[in-house]
């Protein structure tokens, strides 16, 4: 089973950003992103920010991942 999860993107350079997953950060690589922008919340999977997600989206998939692990 694949989990992509909702971060939301921090920092940019180049085609890597800073994604940050509630105060964990961690580098992705957004080349799959069109135009992507710091404040802006992206699904992760295995190290590529595959989708944009708007941000009450994002916010309630993040409750709903802390309510199951």
């Amino acid at each position: 089973m694949c989990l992509g999860v909702p971060g939301k993107l921090v920092k940019i350079t180049g085609v890597k950003g800073i994604v940050s997953f509630g105060g964990a950060k961690m580098e992705v690589d957004l080349s799959l992103v069109e135009k992507p922008r710091v404040g802006e919340y992206v699904i992760v999977h295995a190290g590529f920010a595959i989708e944009r997600i708007d941000r009450a989206n994002a916010r309630e998939t993040i409750r709903l991942l802390r309510e199951v692990f």
